[in-house]
């Protein structure tokens, strides 16, 4: 049974007061289960690199609601990048140079964003909630199985977080992670995971 548009929107705005807040969540995307947290906050940035055991600023990307949100986070994007974002059949994350306004510690050295902009009716609620980007990891354990259900998520990661969403709002995720394709400021093109 598909959860009521006023559940969804409760839910999502109880998330985001908790991103507000500097929390974590667990919550599902269009692809996996993912940890989320506020990606302009740095302290709640290393507190998903401690929960997970990792400090690999490649392993978190951002969500984002839109292609306009996305030029406020990255200001070196080539064009073709949201041309193929626009034409992407199933969920694709795209790297794009550039990154600005996000927390310094979800940025590798090479100054690039991994973003993404789910097909997802909860992600999007809540990007809209929120009003600037959320980080997306897979909710694991550096090392560990990708979760592809909240059944499927370590009683330390469940433990670890600050709000848990229904798993009502999963929709219909792909359940395995997205493909990956890198964009260098002149166009360059390198498809990282298919």
């Amino acid at each position: 049974m598909q959860p009521k548009a006023a559940d969804l929107q409760h839910e999502a705005a109880e998330a985001a007061r908790v991103l507000r807040e500097g929390g974590i969540i667990l919550y599902p995307t269009d692809t996996v289960w993912g940890l989320g947290c506020d990606a302009t906050n740095a302290a709640a940035v290393e507190r998903i690199y401690r929960l997970k055991r990792s400090e690999n600023k490649k392993s978190m990307l951002v969500l984002c609601a839109s292609a306009d949100m996305v030029v406020r986070y990255v200001n070196r994007a080539p064009g073709i990048a949201f041309e193929v974002m626009e034409m992407a059949a199933s969920p694709l994350t795209l790297i794009l140079p550039g990154a600005v306004g996000v927390a310094a510690n979800l940025i590798p050295d090479e100054g690039t964003l991994g973003v993404r902009v789910p097909d997802h009716a909860f992600c999007q609620q809540l990007l809209r909630a929120l009003g600037r980007p959320i980080v997306s990891t897979s909710a694991n354990l550096s090392g560990e199985e990708t979760p592809a259900r909240l059944t499927e998520v370590s009683r330390e990661i469940v433990d670890g977080v600050d709000y848990v969403v229904n798993p009502r709002f999963e929709g219909k995720p792909t359940r395995k992670a997205s493909g990956i394709v890198a964009f260098g400021e002149g166009g360059e093109v390198k498809v990282i995971r298919e």
